[in-house]
């Protein structure tokens, strides 16, 4: 019999082709004894029986072969009918039975997107579906779960996919259902960087505010044994944290722990020996996602890192003046600087520029086929957007200080995203 739905606890649930690669690295580090929130996935089989259920597996169907108006018509209309249409009763019943069952020992839930072609080398996907926090009634949980199914056809999804050789109709959506962690203070981590190190990010509250660029975060650099070098404390002066009954919300950071490192060393080492494990389960350098709370640290998400070598500096930029950042890990390149700051901006910026702007928010993904690197104020190695680029091989510094306010408009700008370095010629 086909599983809609399956526990992450259950060893059908570490197959990718099953539950997708996020909720399947999940129930692999579940399974090697590392802390993780627990929880249930609902199933790619569950998604394609929605589709039937629907009567839009023919569109879906079609979708390939359509020429590109009547594809993004398609699109569109596979993306309301899954948005609005009742979810199969097959599905729904046991799909309530886990999550009243979560419900009874956890207050808030959180879901999340797990599509069958995320969380890979060379497509990771960072950002581009979708992921709800704080859920509580039931009519939210299950607009969150047809949300995540439709989040597959939205345009963005589609571009990167396009991108990439990739098509949405080739492919299924999973849903990965938890607990929600109440944090303390979440980040992620990257188990090896250019250096041959390993880096912890780290903020107070959820970790969306890392993921976002909203925040800088604290920068934690240990060697491959896992041993702390260096804490270089962020700034952090808001936290998003859960409300009930409101979703996530956003609050200022006490002043006094705005540049407070949110982690100690021993947690950071602890992190350290989960990451070295994160590597065993992706068979290579690994990206993860973590939060504390009162319990403890817990994983929650593993994901394969693509690393680069340090890029040889042409001893020409270093008699120009240089800003410190944190570097998403990858590449090297110069161009124009184009300073934005507003999203109606992005316009401005033409192949081969140097992006230069404040936070490095998800909008920016449009703009990275074309730049020849970014520099942000805010965000960190972590976020998402320093996830899309690695994967595209674009150098980016993120976390400058007065990145927009010091580096001219129009001047020419060297972006080394391996160092952490950009340099500009007055």
């Amino acid at each position: 019999m086909t599983a809609f739905v399956l526990p992450l606890d259950d060893v059908r649930a570490t197959s990718p082709d099953e539950v997708g690669p996020k909720a399947a690295n999940l129930a692999r580090l579940a399974c090697a004894g590392l802390p993780t929130p627990g929880g249930f996935a609902l199933t790619a089989a569950a998604y394609r029986h929605q589709l039937r259920h629907l009567g839009i597996a023919e569109m879906v169907q079609a979708y390939g072969g359509a020429e590109p108006p009547a594809s993004r018509m398609l699109s569109v209309k596979i993306r309301l009918a899954l948005h609005q249409g009742s979810i199969a009763p097959a599905i729904l019943a046991p799909l309530l039975v886990w999550w009243r069952a979560q419900r009874a020992i956890a207050l808030l839930g959180a879901v999340r997107s797990s599509a069958l072609i995320e969380d890979r080398r060379e497509a990771n996907f960072a950002g581009q579906f979708e992921s709800f926090l704080g859920l509580s009634e039931e009519s939210e949980f299950l607009t969150a779960v047809r949300a995540c199914w439709a989040s597959l056809w939205t345009s963005n999804a589609r571009r990167y996919m396009d991108h990439h050789g990739l098509s949405p109709a080739e492919t299924a959506m999973g849903v990965l259902i938890q607990p929600l962690i109440s944090a303390h203070a979440s980040g992620g981590g990257l188990s090896q960087t250019a250096e041959g190190e390993m880096l912890i990010s780290a903020t107070w509250g959820l970790g969306s505010a890392i993921a976002q660029g909203e925040v800088v975060p604290d920068r934690m650099v240990l060697d491959r044994g896992g041993r702390l070098l260096s804490i270089e404390p962020g700034r952090k002066a808001q936290r998003d944290q859960c409300v009930h009954g409101l979703g996530t919300r956003s609050r200022p950071v006490p002043l006094s722990l705005r540049c407070e490192a949110s982690l100690g060393k021993d947690q950071a080492e602890a992190l350290g020996a989960m990451l070295l494990a994160a590597e065993r389960i992706c068979a290579g350098p690994a990206e993860i996602e973590w939060a504390l709370d009162d319990q403890g640290l817990h994983l929650l998400q593993a994901r394969p890192l693509r690393v680069e070598p340090a890029h040889v500096l042409d001893e020409i930029w270093l008699r120009h003046p240089g800003l410190r950042g944190h570097p998403a890990g990858i590449g090297w390149g110069s161009g124009r600087s184009v300073v934005v700051r507003c999203e109606c901006e992005l316009s401005r910026v033409a192949p081969g520029d140097i992006l230069v702007t404040e936070v490095a928010g998800p909008a920016l993904s449009q703009v990275l086929p074309r730049v020849a690197g970014v520099v942000t104020e805010l965000g960190g190695s972590t976020s998402h957007l320093a996830s899309l680029a690695r994967e595209r091989g674009i150098p980016m510094v993120l976390g400058v200080l007065g990145a927009t306010r010091r580096i001219p408009d129009g001047s020419q700008v060297a972006v080394d995203g391996v160092a952490g370095i950009v340099r500009w010629i007055n």
